[in-house]
């Protein structure tokens, strides 16, 4: 930069020597020359640093006389700065120069127009422009101003104004930058040599148009001997064949771009590009090992693994899938391939129970293969690999095994206890040969109907077996090795239990049937059939006949219709439910069977009345005493009646019996009181403001009327005048109190037990003071209750619990004293 400067400096000074020098030269140009120098346009063309303005003169036709015409002598062109001038002294730019001006410093120049003033000064004496601030191009290219020569005294234009233009001059100040690195870029692996990566692009902010300042050139600075890039266009390409992803995958490359076309005292910039090698199948899949072992247990069930196995494909995504398969092996038929979706593995699996004492060792060969095969790389070599798997069956405890999956047994019903059923058999199948040991779990034998021997596996029944209770008993049997893990193992026995003809037969639907009373002669009144609990032959069949008892009777015959039915036949007419109402006809069922078995069973005949269409009305026995027209609707209602009027003398009687108990009971264990409680410790009884005593009155009284609130009346009794409440300051309370049990007495709906009732006011000077009794027992009182005796009968019983008591109480005392 230094030196760009000092370069700068030498020309600009150099330009102000040319400047100069083309000014005194104009000068005697325009002296020697005068206004034949004038083109036909008026204008001279100068060097561009200086402006100068010419007087022009013509002669007329007239010798002596002058014509004078005033037009512009302005003779301009571009001014030139260069940028970034950092000198001590303000660059002269260029001079400004009238004709008019003849040096006596009457003119005045002015300037103005972008800068003028502040960036550009002029002297306005001798027209020399400066530029007293470094400029940068880069921020603006140039500048338009406007010149004027006015009179110094007056200010009088004396010439147009005219513009010009100042470019700024650029030099080579700003390096190249990349305005989008760091770049990142992705390549196939083993990519031809040549092969374009991507473009990265530079910028320079010094003017193309001068000069080389902004004429770049790119060079690779890092990731040679890999990657290169085209001087001129900023391509970058693979220098290398065969670059392989496996082997390196990412590559760090740093571009230099440099301004002046590359050559010395060029500025540069420089930008990371970061390049990614792709996957491409290159790589063909690879068993580590040839031979994998693997070994099974011969207790393993179906479709438990047994191994696993994976060939390595160091490519990436789809070009490093496997897919697996069996080709060849004396295993096929017993083991079945998979691949595990997650790890990619070849997953060996059982797919028949394998047994060590008939083959100890299978083998089984393998094929690993890439589904997506990339054509371009065909020629490197099949992609696939092949393993050969050897297993091997180890031996196992394994349980005992029977002959047979399942056994199926038959035994006749009613077979005495030990009867044998059958036998089942298993072995051990292990190379030891244990003995088996059989039982019956009891949870398939609940009820313990067989047992089995454990040594040789006979089932025998424990009692005899009911076939109609349960024609089939499903129950397991397991045998377990002695010795070893003790193993077991189960099967179904399926037991039949076989019919025997042990069940009579019995009327196979309804035993009563109804009859009406006009049923003509020779009429079938019903055709009864039979069943049976035990299995029916297909030719078996029941025959009907008579009890012997009734053979020869006149009502009834019964005819065997020799398809085990039979039909009930009436011999004679004229039945009548007064006479009788029901007839009962044994019959004899055989059921033919071996050995045959018969049972008698009754048929009921109901005698019934019946409309002329001969559907029936009633089978009811009806009483010979009661009239013809008296219907049985008549005979409910009467006694319905009969019933409600026993109701009603009940309740009277009832009612009776209630009204004779007297109202007031005086037993002893019937003394009940009330006691009321509350957290207020007054003075006493004269305290009427520690505790409001009215509380205690009954509201609805106050009229001398007491509502009852656990009944409601049936009838309102209107309150006889005189019966009401004594007056509060009244001291007969003898008299209160008759007054208030005469009225209980008589009043029907009084309850039939004690009603204490509270009084709030006890009169005045009451020589019994508080009637309470709450603490009358403890109190050391002397006050004499004898008075009570005379209160009467009612009083009784105060007079009995504190008259008497208290004498007692004194005699005691008394006694001490004495």
């Amino acid at each position: 930069m230094a030196m760009l400067k000092r370069q700068g400096l030498g020309l600009v000074r150099a330009f102000l020597v040319l400047v100069g020098v083309l000014a005194l030269c104009s000068v005697a140009l325009g002296t020697r020359k005068g206004n034949d120098s004038l083109d036909q346009r008026g204008h001279r063309h100068r060097h561009p640093g200086h402006l100068s303005l010419h007087r022009h003169r013509q002669r007329g036709g007239k010798e002596g006389q002058v014509l004078h015409r005033s037009k512009r002598g302005w003779v301009w062109n571009q001014f030139f700065v260069i940028e970034e001038y950092t000198g001590p002294d303000p660059v002269l730019v260029g001079r400004l120069h009238s004709d008019v001006d003849s040096g006596d410093g009457n003119i005045k120049y002015i300037l103005s127009g972008e800068g003028a003033g502040t960036i550009f000064v002029i002297d306005d004496k001798t027209g020399n422009i400066h530029a007293t601030k470094t400029l940068d191009r880069e921020e603006q290219a140039q500048y338009t101003l406007t010149a004027q020569a006015v009179d110094r005294d007056t200010n009088k234009p004396l010439e147009p104004p005219s513009e010009f233009i100042v470019k700024v001059q650029d030099i080579n100040d700003n390096p190249p930058e990349f305005l989008h690195g760091p770049y990142y870029a992705r390549v196939p692996e083993m990519s031809n040599v040549g092969t374009s990566v991507m473009q990265v692009t530079a910028t320079d902010a010094d003017d193309p148009t001068y000069g080389n300042s902004a004429r770049l050139v790119y060079s690779i600075l890092q990731g040679q001997p890999y990657f290169s890039v085209e001087p001129q266009t900023g391509i970058i390409r693979t220098a290398l064949p065969n670059m392989d992803r496996e082997a390196r995958q990412e590559y760090d490359v740093v571009i230099q771009a440099k301004d002046m076309g590359g050559h010395m005292g060029g500025l540069s910039g420089t930008t990371e590009v970061k390049i990614t090698l792709t996957d491409v199948n290159d790589n063909p899949p690879k068993f580590p090992q040839s031979v994998y072992p693997m070994s099974v247990s011969e207790d393993k069930v179906p479709g438990e693994e047994v191994g696993r196995l994976k060939a390595k494909d160091p490519d990436l995504g789809d070009n490093g899938l496997v897919n697996y398969r069996i080709i060849d092996g004396d295993g096929i038929g017993m083991f079945e391939l998979s691949t595990d979706s997650e790890t990619r593995e070849a997953v060996i699996k059982l797919k028949k129970p394998v047994d060590f004492e008939t083959k100890r060792s299978y083998t089984l060969k393998v094929d690993g293969s890439n589904p997506h095969v990339d054509p371009q790389f065909l020629a490197w070599g099949p992609y696939k690999d092949e393993a050969t798997i050897k297993i091997s069956v180890e031996d196992a405890d394994e349980p005992p095994v029977f002959v047979a999956p399942s056994y199926t047994f038959e035994v006749e019903e009613n077979a005495p206890e030990g009867t044998l059923v059958g036998r089942v058999h298993a072995k051990d199948t292990d190379v030891a040969n244990n003995p088996v040991r059989y039982m019956i779990p009891r949870y398939t034998d609940v009820e313990q109907f067989f047992s089995v021997n454990a040594e040789d596996g006979m089932i025998t029944t424990t009692r005899p077996l009911d076939r109609e209770t349960q024609a089939w008993h499903n129950i397991s049997v397991s045998a377990t090795e002695i010795g070893g893990h003790h193993q077991d193992t189960k099967v179904r026995v399926n037991i039949k239990v076989k019919d025997v003809n042990d069940n009579p037969p019995e009327f196979g639907n309804d035993r009563e049937i109804h009859m009406c009373e006009s049923v003509p002669l020779g009429k079938v009144i019903e055709t009864v059939s039979a069943t049976d609990k035990d299995e029916m032959s297909h030719r078996q069949h029941f025959t009907f006949s008579l009890a012997p008892e009734v053979a020869n009777n006149h009502n009834f015959s019964l005819k065997d219709n020799r398809d085990s039915t039979a039909s009930i036949y009436v011999l004679r007419k004229g039945f009548s439910r007064v006479t009788q109402d029901v007839y009962f006809l044994p019959i004899e069922i055989n059921d033919n069977g071996f050995p045959a078995l018969s049972s008698t069973n009754t048929l009921t005949i109901r005698v019934c009345s019946c409309d002329s269409k001969n559907s029936v009305l009633s089978c009811n026995v009806e009483p010979y005493v009661l009239p013809a027209g008296l219907s049985t609707g008549a005979l409910i209602a009467i006694l319905a009646c009969i019933v409600i009027l026993l109701a009603i003398v009940v309740l009277f009687v009832a009612l009776r019996r209630q009204k004779k108990e007297p109202l007031i009971v005086f037993e002893e264990e019937d003394i009940r009181e009330n006691i009321i409680t509350y957290d207020d410790e007054g003075g006493g009884e004269e305290d009427t403001e520690a505790f409001d005593i009215a509380t205690l009155q009954n509201p609805d009284g106050a009229n001398g009327f007491l509502p009852r609130k656990d009944i409601k009346p049936e009838l309102q009794y209107p309150i006889r005048p005189g019966s009401g409440r004594p007056a509060a300051n009244s001291v007969d309370v003898d008299d209160f109190i008759k007054t208030r049990i005469a009225e209980a007495d008589s009043d029907p709906t009084a309850p039939p037990y004690d009603s204490i009732q509270i009084y709030g006011y006890e009169g005045r000077g009451s020589l019994a003071g508080s009637l309470s009794s709450l603490e009358s027992v403890t109190t050391e009182s002397d006050l004499d209750y004898d008075y009570l005796q005379s209160w009467g009968p009612r009083f009784k019983k105060l007079a009995d619990l504190y008259g008497t008591k208290d004498c007692s109480i004194h005699d005691g005392d008394d006694g001490e004293d004495s």
